[in-house]
């Protein structure tokens, strides 16, 4: 990602209508998809953990750890009190064979000029029954200047996320859109900003009103009690999937 937006998100990360709302529905499908364990037994890895505040909130879950690729974004977790937080190195994660319950990579893998290859360490560290969840930017045709700004090599669609999963050995037990309520507000500013071009990358992220930032985020968020019920978009700004190592070991 450019540098000169770590701050800025570092800053709004906790406020932001779209990361409040993408938060909410994360955390509740994580939990869905989680079976009980001892308080504090469960080692979780947020790969890709930017500023932090994810590494934070999967505390609830487990033991959780950080990895992020860019020293920057490992400074701005350490502002966050957060001591678990290190830099990755290269395309393997370091930890050993089958030693961890749940990974994530939250709007990583569209970053990664290998993304099979992360898809493939995420199951590697894994134990059998393990969790990994992943969410990702979806549409190739919504390419705007957001995906610039991040430093995107692709966007998907969901068959090709499954896909890529499978590939990785990972049995897919849920792939949906989301954000799927505010798709046609979002899409149309995207192919417009796409469309009139030039002038310098300016991020999607900055706050409006605090009204209609409560406004989105009770809408985005609201998907969450319809994913909760097990429904799946057939669309969405963004796709959301998990998967389960080793299931053929788990009753």
């Amino acid at each position: 990602m450019e540098e000169r937006f770590y701050a800025e998100y570092f800053e709004i990360e906790d406020r932001h209508w779209w990361f409040l709302g993408r938060r909410r529905i994360i955390l509740s499908e994580l939990a869905r998809a989680l079976a009980p364990a001892p308080g504090g037994t469960r080692r979780l890895l947020d790969v890709g953990c930017g500023t932090g505040t994810m590494v934070r909130e999967l505390g609830r879950f487990g033991r959780a750890e950080g990895l992020d690729a860019d020293p920057q974004a490992v400074a701005f977790c350490a502002k966050r009190g957060l001591t678990s937080v290190a830099r990755l190195e290269g395309g393997r994660l370091p930890h050993e064979d089958a030693s961890l319950d749940v990974v994530s990579a939250f709007d990583v893998l569209e970053h990664l000029d290998d993304d099979a290859g992360m898809a493939a360490e995420m199951r590697r560290v894994l134990r059998p029954g393990g969790t990994a969840i992943v969410t990702v930017p979806a549409y190739r045709w919504m390419w705007g200047p957001q995906d610039e700004i991040s430093h995107h090599r692709r966007r998907y669609v969901r068959r090709e996320l499954v896909a890529l999963l499978r590939g990785a050995g990972l049995d897919v037990r849920r792939a949906t859109y989301f954000n799927t309520l505010l798709f046609g507000p979002i899409a149309a500013v995207r192919v417009l900003r796409r469309d009139r071009g030039g002038g310098e990358l300016r991020s999607d992220f900055e706050l409006g009103s605090p009204r209609m930032n409560r406004l989105l985020a009770g809408a985005f968020g609201s998907e969450e009690a319809l994913l909760r019920r097990g429904v799946s978009f057939p669309f969405g700004v963004s796709i959301l999937a998990i998967g389960q190592a080793g299931a053929d070991q788990v009753r």
